[in-house]
């Protein structure tokens, strides 16, 4: 419990230190999505459904991107499968949908 506490306090003080640097990266990861929504715009039509799927899919690659990079490498140096990939897959997606839905306009 004093462990888990204590990791509290640390990563709290991390992130307030750290604002202007995880500002600048949910800036990048907004950036990023709304980059591949746009590519995918020329893909899918312009109706209800086509838009639905297009942002369904720029919103499941980011995660999925992000978290292939620590995977390949952990999969280079140790020659198996890394045991947390959907964990970490989760934990940027609920990152990313947090970020989108403070900045959504209606």
């Amino acid at each position: 419990m004093i462990k888990q506490l204590i990791a509290i306090i640390l990563f709290s003080l991390l992130v307030t230190m750290g604002m202007p640097y995880a500002q600048q990266g949910l800036q990048y990861l907004v950036a990023a999505h709304d980059w591949i929504s746009e590519v995918l715009r020329q893909v899918f039509s312009g109706g209800h459904a086509g838009n639905i799927i297009r942002n369904m899919i720029a919103l499941l690659a980011i995660p999925v991107l992000i978290a292939l990079v620590p995977i390949i490498i952990y999969w280079i140096a140790k020659r198996k499968w890394f045991a947390y990939f959907i964990d970490i897959v989760w934990i940027i997606l609920l990152i990313e949908a947090s970020a989108l839905a403070i900045l959504y306009k209606v």
